[in-house]
């Protein structure tokens, strides 16, 4: 009892310890690193960006503010928004990021009013955000769990709800020590989960959360309904399959290319699509590449027959692109985590990653429903190339349909988090 006592005391220190040091890491690493150059600069007078509420405002006009930690949780984020949006014009959307692969890419969002970069986790700093946001309710994407800012929330009384998370019983929230953590998680109004195990985990320790699938599903289905139409790809395309490999990295990039340049099928062209969209890298791939490779910038009426490979390079197709594959690799697995695979599969098409896909619910259902595969590296990729391959040749194949099937299952997770908030506005 007093361990854990002294737990509960010590926890509060040493996490505001652990943020002025990763803090202070940013600042002494800026002048060295181009992210973590934007990640200092654009905290810059962050409680510039937005007027206070007039009468009028406070009366009928709603702020809504969402944080998302990345580009990720964001396209977690916009289908909720856009709903908002869609049956209340009138109501301001505030979006906060903490890293700058978020917000460089949706700093002009059409459907927010106000884009930023959230300030470091300080008393001092939540009390000044929210005093200049005014936020009638706050929703965090995920994984966000920011001590100062949802203590503030709470005092404040405003809303505050945590969507499309999930949990594991191996997290700290579920260890003795993790009380810290817990009382946390008290801090939110509502938690939406994505499954019914973490909800059964969120239950045991008296946190108030509802199912909810992840809204990330809504937002594929939609994007995918959304899509661009790219002449210039179905002419690369032609009558031959796509094997497409979206959100790559660097070791992804070494099997790919081995398999492009073994030619292992004359039957199929190549699109990759790096996670990371710098020339220096992109130039590197192309130069690896021994088969005829055009950037898609550079793909024209000209070349686009001829070319084997496309190199993306450029962010925002990638949902639109995936509509030209037959079969779909995705990127991450042999880093972190994989990658959104949501994305390919809404098109019906197999889906091929790494190794660490854990951390990935959609990953392992789909693995389990054989429509989805993890390979440990080179001879694992050419062996469920030919067991797809052979797959697809057979007449009763229902691959498609399955994965499909799949999405629409679990559909609604924005709606659901889209009528909760708009009970309390």
């Amino acid at each position: 009892m007093f361990t854990l006592r002294l737990v509960q005391l010590l926890s509060p220190i040493v996490y505001d310890i652990v943020i002025r040091l990763y803090w202070l890491s940013i600042f002494i690493a800026a002048p060295f690193n181009k992210k973590a150059r934007l990640w200092v600069r654009g905290r810059k007078n962050p409680a510039s960006f937005l007027p206070p509420k007039d009468a009028s405002e406070s009366k009928k006009n709603k702020r809504i503010w969402f944080h998302c930690a990345s580009l990720g949780e964001f396209e977690q984020a916009r289908p909720v928004i856009e709903k908002i949006k869609t049956f209340h014009p009138e109501h301001k959307v505030i979006v906060s990021f903490f890293s700058p692969s978020g917000y460089e890419i949706r700093k002009n969002y059409e459907y927010a009013d106000v884009v930023f970069y959230l300030p470091m986790d300080t008393k001092a700093n939540a009390q000044k955000i929210i005093a200049q946001i005014q936020p009638d309710v706050v929703l965090f994407v995920k994984y966000e769990f920011w001590f100062h800012y949802l203590y503030e929330l709470r005092a404040a009384r405003i809303p505050t709800i945590l969507f499309s998370s999930v949990f594991r019983k191996e997290q700290i929230f579920f260890e003795w020590y993790g009380i810290f953590f817990v009382e946390m998680l008290q801090l939110f109004t509502k938690v939406f989960v994505q499954n019914i195990e973490s909800k059964k985990l969120l239950d045991l320790i008296g946190v108030d959360c509802e199912m909810a699938y992840d809204t990330r599903f809504d937002r594929v289905y939609d994007a995918a309904e959304k899509r661009r139409i790219l002449p210039l790809v179905a002419k690369f395309k032609g009558n031959l399959k796509i094997f497409i490999a979206g959100s790559t990295w660097k070791k992804d990039e070494k099997l790919l290319v081995h398999l492009i340049n073994d030619n292992t099928s004359e039957n199929h062209k190549y699109i990759i699509a790096p996670h990371d969209i710098d020339m220096k890298r992109i130039r590197e791939l192309k130069k690896s590449i021994q088969s005829p490779c055009v950037l898609l910038s550079e793909l024209t009426e000209t070349n686009a027959e001829s070319a084997q490979v496309i190199v993306v390079d450029s962010v925002g197709l990638l949902v639109s692109l995936y509509a030209y594959g037959n079969i779909a690799y995705v990127g991450g697995g042999f880093n972190a985590g994989v990658h959104n695979i949501l994305e390919p599969v809404v098109y019906g098409m197999p889906v091929i990653f790494g190794p660490k896909y854990q951390k990935s619910v959609e990953a392992a259902k789909l693995i389990a429903i054989a429509v989805a595969f993890s390979i440990s590296g080179y001879k694992d990729l050419l062996a469920r190339l030919r067991v797809i391959m052979e797959r697809s040749r057979q007449p009763a194949n229902n691959d498609a349909k399955l994965s499909q099937k799949y999405i629409i299952d679990r559909l609604g997770g924005a709606e659901r988090v889209y009528t909760y908030i708009s009970r309390r506005l």
